[in-house]
């Protein structure tokens, strides 16, 4: 009985070290996880007007631009697919993963080539233990992304939209991220960043009763979508990388709360158990007590006779 309660006890003192570590980790993940909401804050206004302004200069202009103009015929798509460096956070990897196989499938249905690439050791590790393609990656910056890395990520998708897909160019960027809604509640969505759609933006805005306003281009709407375009691009992955960083924070530290509360319960009934075992080794030490003095008193009494 002995034996059993120390087993108890020791599995006690693991739980309960385990315990300090989760609920460390969930402080952490509420501290970056209020930080990344600031960011996310910060940076949609820019995103939003900036799509605004491609928007505007797209309606009123009949340039023809890997921006806003659809190709006739998409034989080739870009997929971004963001994920994040470390675990511990619950499905919030795996919905991503997820969504993105489920939208290459779809364009892999539809008679296109598929193009991946993935920021997050998470993902580069799905593909890579899949022996899936992959055409770039980056890691090392999921936690708290910077514009830099933003436009480090921007940069070949850029090269890729404006190249010919005869070349190794692609018709079409999409991107896949995890969509910060709210301390509980965080989405994996894809959306399509290139060519931007004008008819959906136009939709967007016409319940609110905005009207865009109207431009006259210098030297001309090609050059003025030209700049626009890298701009566009890397607000956009600078955006979602940073819902993403907060989404994963925020599933984090719901996953850690849950693993505390776990592991509480868990020393709880351990300690029930080595309650009970150790009440069961007394009361075996009394009866044998007891025995042993019934037993020399038996003895005592014969010898007397």
């Amino acid at each position: 009985m002995g034996a059993q309660l120390r087993v108890y006890k020791r599995r006690i003192r693991t739980v309960t070290a385990t315990k300090k570590i989760t609920k460390a980790m969930e402080m952490i993940a509420a501290s970056r996880v209020v930080k990344a909401q600031r960011k996310v804050a910060a940076s949609t206004p820019y995103a939003q007007e900036l799509t605004r302004a491609v928007t505007a200069v797209g309606t009123g202009s009949n340039t023809k631009h890997p921006l806003t103009t659809q190709a006739e015929q998409v034989t080739r798509s870009a997929v971004l697919l963001l994920t994040s460096d470390r675990g511990l956070a619950g499905a919030f990897n795996s919905n991503a993963i997820k969504a993105a196989e489920q939208l290459t499938e779809r364009l892999e249905r539809e008679g296109k080539q598929v193009d991946t690439y993935i920021v997050g050791r998470r993902g580069v590790a799905h593909y890579n233990f899949r022996e899936r393609k992959v055409a770039e990656s980056w890691t090392g910056f999921t936690d708290e992304p910077s514009y830099a890395d933003a436009k480090k990520v921007a940069a070949p998708l850029i090269e890729a939209i404006e190249k010919d897909t005869a070349d190794g160019g692609v018709d079409e960027i999409h991107i896949v991220f995890t969509e910060f809604v709210s301390m509980m509640t965080q989405t994996a969505l894809d959306d399509r960043l290139l060519p931007l759609s004008l008819d959906e933006v136009a939709k967007e805005a016409a319940p609110k009763g905005e009207i865009l306003p109207l431009y006259d281009f210098e030297p001309s709407a090609e050059d003025v979508l030209d700049a626009l375009l890298p701009r566009y691009v890397e607000s956009r992955v600078y955006n979602a990388l940073l819902q993403s960083a907060a989404s994963k924070h925020a599933a984090t530290r719901r996953a850690m709360k849950s693993a505390t509360d776990n592991a509480g319960e868990l020393i709880e009934t351990l300690s029930r158990l080595a309650n009970a075992a150790r009440q069961a080794e007394i009361t075996q030490e009394i009866s044998e007590i007891v025995g042993g003095a019934s037993a020399l008193a038996d003895a005592t009494a014969g010898s007397d006779r």
